[in-house]
């Protein structure tokens, strides 16, 4: 019996390529596509000395819905679809919110149209946590309401979520939305991790990159939060932990499980860190000195955000496994080796 296939859109990124790795060792093909505009193709390489196997790669920007159509229409047999493709920066798309609606919104849109043409009928969508915006109780669970978003980027999860959810009741279509929190970590072989091009907009890229020399200085977004050290604080999850939660949503998907054709589940911990509690356990678990400053707030940012995740735990039988010291320790053995 041929191996089903899953189509990754920006299956070279951070998110994306650890997915890959786990889809392959769970027994599915992979088909990739990313337009390198936040990754890179070395990552290719990488993903085959992990697994053996290098899956086909289109280099593609799937805004163009002309060549997005050309390569649904080339005859690749795929079962499902996991969409990562998207700009990711919460602090970029306040200041270019038009970037964001025309790379995140499009790329769907046209994805989806693709995916009916070719008859393809199921997706995960990569989701996020900002759907909530500044969330009223914690922990946040499925159900929370869904508040005016902070950024552009958040703006766009929650009309991707929207045009999913509308698309599902209407078409033929069968989604996974997961709602993540804040990926950190890299794989265990320091093969794999997160590559940011430019300056880093996520926390640990920028530790690493502080304790490599790279950045100076750390500076933390504010420490008047009403939290208790000051610091905004976050669900952290592994990213290998948020790669098997894709696997288990394609599982779903392709056993026909859902208990309808639209699902939403938060990824994360369930317990929620600190800024400065990560700088410690950096620190501590990797014996460095991380040299930081407080500066002011950053827009956009919400005080406090962590998962409710029992619904994922019950219906997609996925619970997050990796703990603190395995999220800054794999952090540092990537940075290092690069």
């Amino acid at each position: 019996m041929p191996k089903q296939t899953i189509l990754v859109t920006g299956g070279l990124g951070f998110i994306g390529s650890h997915t890959v790795v786990e889809l392959i060792n769970a027994g599915y093909a992979v088909v990739i596509i990313d337009d390198l505009s936040n990754s890179q193709l070395f990552i290719l390489d990488n993903i085959r000395k992990l697994t053996g196997v290098r899956p086909a790669f289109h280099h593609l920007d799937m805004t163009d819905e002309t060549l997005l159509g050309t390569f649904f229409q080339s005859g690749i047999a795929i079962d499902a679809v996991i969409h990562f493709a998207a700009s990711k920066s919460v602090g970029e798309s306040v200041k270019n919110p038009l970037k964001y609606f025309r790379n995140n919104l499009f790329s769907l849109i046209n994805l989806l149209q693709c995916m009916q043409a070719a008859s393809v009928s199921n997706i995960v969508f990569s989701s996020s946590a900002t759907v909530y915006g500044n969330p009223d109780v914690l922990p946040i669970t499925e159900q929370a309401a869904i508040k005016p978003a902070l950024s552009a980027y958040g703006s766009t999860k929650q009309m991707g979520e929207d045009i999913l959810q509308k698309t599902a009741a209407a078409d033929n279509v069968n989604a996974i939305a997961l709602r993540y929190f804040n990926p950190v970590g890299a794989h265990a072989s320091a093969l794999l991790g997160e590559l940011p091009i430019g300056v880093p907009n996520n926390l640990m890229p920028f530790v690493t990159q502080t304790a490599a020399g790279k950045i100076e200085m750390l500076t933390l977004y504010g420490n008047d939060y009403n939290t208790p050290d000051g610091t905004c604080i976050r669900d952290y999850v592994h990213v290998v932990d948020l790669a098997k939660a894709h696997v288990k949503s394609c599982h779903r998907l392709l056993a026909r499980q859902q208990k309808s054709r639209y699902e939403v589940f938060n990824v994360g911990t369930g317990n929620g860190l600190s800024v400065l509690e990560i700088i410690h356990a950096f620190e501590q678990h990797n014996k460095v000195n991380l040299h930081y400053k407080v500066g002011r707030r950053r827009e956009g940012d919400t005080e406090a955000m962590y998962a409710d995740v029992s619904l994922a735990q019950s219906e997609l039988n996925w619970k997050a496994e990796l703990g603190i010291e395995q999220m800054v320790t794999s952090a540092w053995q990537w940075q290092k080796q690069l």
